[in-house]
């Protein structure tokens, strides 16, 4: 008698149980895995000689969030950089201890950080006041940037002058979100810019993330080189999987969110007073800038906000085809 009233008590509560499982699933927005990139292997190139001919690039890192393998995309970014033959390159893990000076020693800084382990992460890890300051200032008076995949998830949407500076950013709380593909096509839509001459209308992208439905700064000068279409089809839970719950993306809400079934900007620039700003939402790990789109667009963007010109080489499957 006791075994069975435990049994019809177990009964009662079990629909309970899950009932409060399925809350707490609708409320966990994005988990905090225990979770840590792998590590790549590849080469490290060795310093070179010191050459007045190259750009000096400084690449900005240090931090940011658990998807990221950004020590391999640093080690990536310094490689194919060095072996354009045009750019020298630094990496500073530190970047609070930053100063005008020191910045006015490179032609362009490469932001690869996001100072969160998680999106969901209140806090946010951003540098000092001083090197905040250093790095508007050395774009607004002339230098270079590119702010590159990751860094368009800082400082949003708290930060209004750093948006301003990058032109459009992410707000996952406010509309933004990740396309569910891991490859898909790139159109260039302008291929007269110094950055894109040469290259083929689409390309495709491996192993990356579509930013889509961004924000863009109301008083910032943007001009858009390249953009992907967010398709409504690939939401569906047989392409996307779980990270895209079937009742958070049913056909009406699919309807009522801004910038899908739209092309979306991936690639633009902006002036910010007297600098050239270059940005590049495409590019999530050390195996996406291997593949000769993105690898083309990041080393003559590099070069383009370093000098205002481009002279590295379209590489052959981006390179406009021939009749």
């Amino acid at each position: 008698m006791k075994i069975r009233n435990l049994l019809c008590a177990a009964s009662l509560l079990l629909p309970l149980m899950q009932s409060a499982l399925a809350a707490e699933a609708e409320s966990t927005v994005i988990p905090v895995p225990d979770y840590r990139p792998p590590e790549t292997v590849q080469k490290i190139s060795v310093p070179i000689v010191p050459d007045a001919e190259r750009s000096k690039v400084l690449i900005v890192a240090g931090e940011n969030s658990y998807e990221h393998d950004w020590t391999g995309v640093n080690a990536r970014l310094r490689t194919m950089m060095l072996d354009s033959g045009k750019l020298d390159v630094r990496v500073i893990e530190d970047f609070s201890v930053a100063t005008l000076p020191m910045l006015k020693k490179y032609d362009v800084v490469f932001l690869n950080y996001l100072g969160k382990w998680n999106y969901t992460d209140e806090n946010e890890n951003r540098w000092s006041e001083t090197a905040q300051k250093a790095l508007f200032d050395y774009v607004a008076q002339g230098g270079g940037l590119v702010i590159y995949h990751s860094s368009f998830n800082i400082g949003s949407p708290s930060w209004p002058e750093y948006e301003k500076l990058a032109g459009g950013t992410m707000r996952p709380f406010h509309g933004s979100r990740r396309s569910p593909p891991d490859a898909f096509r790139v159109h260039v839509t302008d291929r007269d810019h110094p950055v894109t001459k040469g290259m083929r209308e689409y390309f495709w992208t491996f192993m990356d993330d579509m930013y889509t439905n961004m924000y863009w700064h109301p008083d910032a000068k943007v001009h858009v080189l390249a953009t992907a279409y967010d398709d409504a089809a690939n939401y569906q839970q047989k392409y996307a999987g779980p990270k895209y719950p079937p009742h958070l993306y049913t056909d009406e809400k699919l309807n009522n969110m801004q910038g899908m079934d739209a092309e979306n900007p991936q690639v633009w620039t902006v002036d910010y007073e007297k600098g050239r700003v270059f940005c590049i939402a495409l590019g999530h790990g050390p195996d996406t800038i291997a593949y000769d789109g993105v690898k083309s667009l990041i080393l003559r963007g590099t070069e383009w906000a370093a000098t205002g010109d481009v002279t590295i080489d379209v590489l052959e499957k981006a390179a406009a085809f021939k009749e």
